[in-house]
């Protein structure tokens, strides 16, 4: 199994950042006839709003930085608030999707809101392959928008 940590991410954290967050884009962005320069500016402007977003949205998240033997590898953001956990985003670099590790860190949050017997609820796009991880899970749909659907699992 991997050696997975955790820490706050930094400033100095943003290039990897921003690198990953175009790693979630690649399939989007191979269907465009963009130059790679209008790539690049299209997924730094949704990069800077999605991380306003995020901020403003849930100021008092753990924004944390998923490392694999000391090599970033993702990130992975989380709010708690009284009444439940809410799963803002998992991201992992491509070289380390598909083994296991969303998985892993699913699991743990699973465990923490359980011990507090506190739901989990996402939003997740509805082409996002990882729907089929939170549905193995035990996320059940609560409701979308046709483009997201909000999922939410329960502590048995």
């Amino acid at each position: 199994m991997p050696s997975i940590t955790f820490r706050n991410e930094t400033l100095e954290d943003e290039a990897f950042l921003r690198r990953l967050y175009a790693s979630t884009r690649e399939d989007e962005m191979a269907l465009t006839n963009w130059t790679p320069a209008q790539q690049s500016v299209f997924i730094n402007l949704q990069f800077d709003l999605q991380r306003q977003h995020y901020r403003s949205a849930y100021p008092n998240a753990d924004f944390l930085l998923v490392s694999n033997l000391n090599r970033p590898i993702g990130r992975f953001y989380i709010d708690c608030d009284a009444e439940a956990y809410q799963l803002i985003d998992i991201s992992l670099l491509p070289d380390s999707r598909g083994q296991g590790i969303g998985g892993l860190l699913l699991k743990s949050l699973l465990e923490q809101a359980g011990a507090q017997a506190k739901p989990v609820r996402l939003q997740v796009a509805c082409c996002n392959r990882a729907m089929y991880l939170y549905t193995r899970f035990g996320f059940a749909p609560t409701g979308g928008n046709g483009v997201y659907r909000q999922m939410e699992w329960h502590p048995a």
